[in-house]
């Protein structure tokens, strides 16, 4: 298992996804799973895909699993200038996912998105786990969530987590927070990528600007995330672009209503029903109706347990076994 900086730094999902992976094989006798630099192993799965990935992997031909968890258009809104980028960003891609003999595709989307870039590598579809067990809810954990965030027992808390980007939709969650003053508006995260992040100023600008009732934590340790989520009441996940995020997924195993931006990767993606809206009023709408509305707060939660059923770590740890047994035997 491997996993290089900068892309495994904390406040990056590949980093969680990766941290999730390695105790998904560690979790039985059948496997032992050697991470990055502290041995060799029979078969070589990176997470990310600078410089080292093809490094660390030249001596596993035939044996190279590669989980895409980016596409060339994951860098719109990301970075600055990404419309100059995105034609080098399929140029080199394309290599990534052609080094490997097996890729990943962690959402529909993705796997459609290494077609149209005309790459050879067989594509097997395995989502993200999602470990449950870390994610659930517990009072003593929200309580802990509170105390830590400066919440009240009353406070009805808006949770938004992801990085400070255009294309998480940090201003349209700023929008949402002034139409509702009543309740407490918390973003957690930061900017791993510093200043190779898209709307650093404009973003910057709206957030200094915030009124009292939203807060910007900033970067928090993965450990600290369990206890966020316990202390929210609902989340809104306003990005305009994702392929299998993790953040909403760990809020809804936390047992939180979570409002997705209706997307087209999202349809594609989950098979169960979830909450959706296109439109910053529409987020508003529904996040005044959780707070009000008992019967919909109940039926929202519900809907949020049923969703991450799909992401089973059993299931998705028998179909990774299989894929690199079939490296082996070939």
């Amino acid at each position: 298992m491997f996993c290089e900086a900068p892309f495994g730094m904390r406040g990056n999902g590949v980093h969680t996804a990766f941290r999730d992976s390695i105790e998904l094989l560690n979790d039985g006798p059948d496997i032992e799973a050697v991470v990055s630099r502290r041995g060799k192993g029979d078969v070589f799965h990176s997470h990310t895909y600078g410089p080292r990935y093809f490094w660390a992997g030249r001596k596993y031909k035939g044996r190279r699993v590669f989980t895409a968890h980016v596409i060339p258009d994951s860098v719109r809104g990301s970075f600055p200038l990404w419309k100059l980028i995105l034609p080098l960003s399929k140029w080199y891609l394309k290599k990534v996912y052609e080094y490997a003999d097996v890729c990943l595709a962690i959402s529909p989307r993705v796997a459609d998105s290494i077609r149209e870039l005309g790459t050879r590598t067989r594509i097997v579809e395995i989502s993200n786990p999602v470990m449950m067990e870390h994610w659930r809810f517990t009072p003593e954990k929200r309580e802990r969530g509170r105390r830590m965030l400066g919440l009240g027992d009353d406070d009805f808390v808006v949770l938004g987590v992801g990085q400070l980007v255009e294309r998480k939709g940090v201003e349209d969650f700023l929008d949402v927070a002034e139409a509702i003053p009543e309740a407490r508006f918390i973003w957690a995260g930061g900017r791993p990528f510093g200043v190779l992040s898209d709307g650093l100023i404009k973003i910057n600008a709206r957030i200094k600007r915030a009124p009292g009732h939203v807060r910007f934590t900033g970067m928090l340790e993965l450990e600290e995330m369990p206890l966020v989520y316990a202390a929210a009441d609902a989340m809104l996940f306003t990005s305009y672009q994702e392929n299998c995020p993790l953040a909403p997924l760990e809020a809804a195993a936390c047992s939180l209503p979570v409002l997705f931006r209706d997307l087209p990767e999202y349809a594609l993606l989950f098979r169960n029903p979830y909450l959706k809206t296109g439109s910053t009023g529409g987020f508003i709408e529904m996040t005044r109706r959780l707070m009000k509305d008992e019967t919909f707060f109940r039926e929202a939660r519900e809907i949020s347990r049923q969703l991450v059923t799909q992401f089973d770590r059993r299931q998705i740890r028998n179909e990774l076994l299989e894929v690199y047994r079939s490296l082996l035997i070939n």
